[in-house]
């Protein structure tokens, strides 16, 4: 076989392109940090801080400014850190491949290669391109990254009979991003770059974005605060303009209306809380690549993971040796020693696996021949002294091994094989199978004469001795693992490229429920509606293609849940980027990691479990935020809308306005720092923008009721002049907004059973004393204050104790409600 010339290999890669993959190419630095101000929150901030600069409101705009862009820097550069640990694409195979041109073989860039072309195949290489096999010797094919099968696939020329619509089931045939385990092949490139099965992958992960849970929430909740905003500042403003007709003065009131209903801090608290756990994470060595995804991992209620590498250890274990009746037997696993220790050709997995055990004495046993292993066969045999007499030792496939065998020991008796007691024979390999072990039979015959050279027909009437049980077995943490995750109300659902026999007897050892195993070959013609209702019930899914993998995936976020995908392979990828949140585990594949949101450094799968606490307490620290922010900004703008109908002046001045919110929202900062209630942490906690919307439209008004109290005493019960009265509600105000995070912070009883972080105390009482401060300081004028009365402060210490009592009243009342 020549291969085709370079005139003709030059012609294809202009007509088919090259042998690349479809990169997801990252964008410039500076497109990438513009590309983080397209958030929503941000936006908002943003659109309000040009006009309050258009208007002249400088103060305003700078500060809004600020948040938004302080807020963005955070998240920017955690990001920026983390993603760095991510590799290209391109990283995955080699640079060259053996190719052969012009009749001669030489090494051609991948980029190169093209359909028609002869490659040369090696233990240890990478497969460059889809392959048709031409020829091979004892190839062996390692494609779990694409299958999830467990062992390397037998590959050889001839595609044996049987179903061939899955990768598995494709003998003849070697995909790109698989490797050579042991052997040597001559094939047939048959698809190259984008059009191979790998680059198929890699095109779907190159285009689009999947939106998280994470994402929807945030644009709910914009959305939820726009239609608050607008509506109450469009009725401010037409307030305030028909009773003092000063249009500009109601204008540049009613924005700052509006930037008090803004929670302008929320991306700063969100960046905050999401570093502060990403912080965590990287202690407990994971990387995380998009902040995001933490809080999604707390939300997560279903966690779809592979078997191969991420439940297993994605390393093969000899579980058993044993008699024909399940029995251990010593000598059948030093038979199977002798025979892979003497056996001078490439060691596969299986032989690696058996010399593991060590310790069998070979003193005076000597090689005098062997049979090498073929595919027709399927047999490995060596001939050794022992003793002074040979002894031809098999170990192979079982139906291949039974075909050649005689008699059979047990119990120290050499017994007939009668064709009514093979069915005997065959149930210890039979219950193995069935367990999803790999079984290999060994046999074994002693030699009459002592010739030297021994051939395939020499494997007759051979002693069949016991078997071998090969599995990649569980790892030791995933059955703890899955268990803490079920009781922190996250399900667990397997999705496996391996066989449903493996993936039963895995899944039952690591605690899941195998009653029902939905399989790829059934999914081919399922339809969606039976899909969703099958992703509900059934926890293992096995034989799975990747495009599969990621339709269940969507199956169950269709069901309105947030869903978390650990994966190590290529065939993972596409269900990695579209969950909520993709988790890469120990060493994954680049492609897999490039598609993760999370890398775990560590084979410590308990991390999960960490992983998903610490993403509750931080969704749990933004959800008080937004709480507390969203009701008592409500309450505030009701407030103002309720005051400018009846009073003859502003209810507050623009500069008091931003100022009140200006220490409110610094005294928030300390929020990320705050304990969770153990209670808290039980379940997981999705964004419910009804929810908060029911919590503003409930509190906000107790607010606005104190809020009207206060108006009442400062005009009627002190006689306040307009500035007296902007100082009396400005600190009110202040202080109704600020202290009630003790009570909202926390379902309990605040202090008594909930103590909040020693920092979120002191920067609530810090922030409320300076702005109890301004008013008598040089600078009350230059804010519109004035001093009040001493008999005020006993009046406005009684209004907020009897506020915040009132609303853990509240409180209790609507979380009942809220969970009935």
């Amino acid at each position: 076989m020549g291969g085709l010339t370079d005139h003709e290999a030059g012609k294809r890669l202009l007509t088919e392109g090259p042998n690349v993959l479809a990169e997801h190419k990252r964008a410039h630095f500076f497109l990438r940090l513009a590309l983080k101000f397209v958030n929503p929150l941000v936006i908002v901030l943003l659109t309000i801080a040009t006009i309050s600069t258009i208007m002249g409101d400088l103060i305003s705009a700078g500060f809004v400014a600020a948040m938004a862009v302080i807020s963005v820097l955070l998240s920017f550069i955690q990001e920026e850190r983390a993603g760095r640990e991510a590799d290209k694409l391109s990283e995955m195979v080699r640079t060259t491949a053996t190719v052969w041109r012009n009749g001669k073989s030489r090494e051609v860039k991948l980029r190169e290669i093209v359909p028609g072309d002869i490659v040369d195949l090696l233990a240890g290489d990478m497969i460059p391109a889809d392959l048709r096999i031409l020829q091979s010797k004892d190839l062996f094919i390692n494609q779990s990254s694409l299958t999830g099968e467990s062992f390397p696939a037998e590959k050889h020329a001839t595609l044996t009979t049987g179903k061939h619509d899955s990768l598995t089931g494709l003998t003849n045939i070697a995909f790109m991003g698989s490797s050579v385990v042991s052997g040597t092949a001559l094939c047939l490139v048959i698809r190259t770059g984008v059009k191979t099965q790998f680059g198929e992958i890699s095109k779907r992960l190159a285009t689009g974005v999947v939106q998280t849970g994470f994402d929807r929430g945030i644009r709910d909740l914009t959305w939820l605060m726009l239609r608050a905003m607008a509506v109450l500042v469009i009725v401010i403003f037409a307030i305030n303009a028909y009773h003092h007709g000063n249009l500009l003065e109601a204008f540049l009131f009613s924005l700052a209306v509006a930037v008090g209903l803004t929670p302008e801090m929320l991306p700063m608290v969100i960046a905050m809380n999401l570093s502060k756990g990403a912080i965590a994470l990287a202690k407990k060595k994971v990387i995380v690549k998009h902040l995001n995804s933490i809080q999604n991992f707390g939300s997560m209620d279903v966690l779809c993971t592979d078997k191969t590498g991420t439940l297993t250890l994605d390393k093969v274990v000899l579980e058993r040796y044993c008699d024909v009746q399940g029995k251990e037997d010593d000598t059948v696993l030093r038979y199977s020693y002798i025979n892979s220790f003497f056996q001078t050709g490439l060691k596969g997995l299986i032989d690696r696996t058996i010399l593991e055990h060590g310790g069998i004495a070979l003193k005076d046993i000597h090689k005098v021949d062997e049979i090498p292993f073929d595919f027709e066969r399927k047999i490995m045999s060596v001939v050794v002294a022992i003793n002074g007499r040979h002894r031809l030792i098999a170990k192979g496939a079982p139906e291949e091994i039974y075909r050649r065998c005689t008699h059979y020991k047990l119990l120290g008796k050499i017994l007939p094989i009668e064709p009514e007691n093979m069915s005997f024979l065959r149930e210890e390999y039979d219950r193995l199978s069935a367990d999803g072990f790999r079984v290999i039979a060994v046999a074994y015959r002693d030699e009459a004469t002592s010739k030297r050279v021994f051939e395939k027909k020499d494997e007759e009437g051979l002693i069949l001795r016991g078997y071998l049980a090969f599995l990649d077995p569980p790892k030791p943490s995933a059955r703890e693992t899955i268990e803490a995750l079920r009781r922190l109300g996250v399900e667990v659902k397997v999705l496996t490229g391996d066989n449903d026999i493996v993936a039963r007897k895995i899944c039952a050892d690591v605690g899941l429920n195998v009653a029902t195993i939905v399989t790829g070959e059934q999914m081919k013609t399922m339809p969606e509606a039976v899909l969703q209702r099958l992703v509900k019930t059934t926890s293992v899914f096995a034989r799975l293609d990747p495009m599969q993998k990621e339709r269940i995936i969507t199956a169950i976020r269709g069901g309105k849940h947030t869903v978390g995908f650990l994966g190590d392979g290529i065939n993972d990828a596409p269900a990695l980027k579209a969950a909520d949140v993709g988790i890469s585990v120990n060493n994954a594949v680049d492609i897999a990691k490039e598609s993760a949101d999370l890398i775990l450094l560590q084979k410590n799968l308990m991390v999960l479990r960490d992983g998903v606490l610490e993403g509750r307490r931080i969704f749990g620290n933004i959800l008080k935020y937004i709480r507390m922010g969203t009701s008592s900004n409500f309450g505030n703008m009701l407030s103002m809308t309720g005051a400018s109908l009846f009073l003859p002046f502003l209810p507050m001045l623009p500069i008091q306005i931003l100022l009140n919110n200006f220490l409110y929202d610094l005294s928030q900062l300390a929020i990320p720092t705050d304990h969770i209630d153990h209670d808290e942490l039980r379940k997981p906690h999705a964004w419910d923008i009804s929810a908060i919307q029911h919590f503003m439209l409930v509190f906000g008004p107790i607010s606005s009721l104190f809020d009207f109290l206060t108006f009442g005493i400062l005009l009627w019960g002190f006689h306040a002049s307009e500035a007296q009265f902007h100082t009396g509600w400005f600190m009110e105000s202040l202080l109704t907004q600020t202290f009630v995070i003790y009570v909202i912070r926390t379902k309990k009883i605040p202090f008594l059973q909930s103590w909040p972080s020693s920092l979120l105390l002191f920067s609530t009482l810090f922030l409320v004393l300076v702005g109890f401060a301004v008013p008598f300081s040089p600078f009350a004028s230059a804010f519109g204050f004035l001093h009040l009365p001493g008999t005020y402060f006993l009046v406005l210490a009684a209004l907020v104790l009897t506020y915040l009592c009132l609303v853990q009243m509240v409180k209790v009342w609507f979380f009942r409600r809220m969970e009935t």
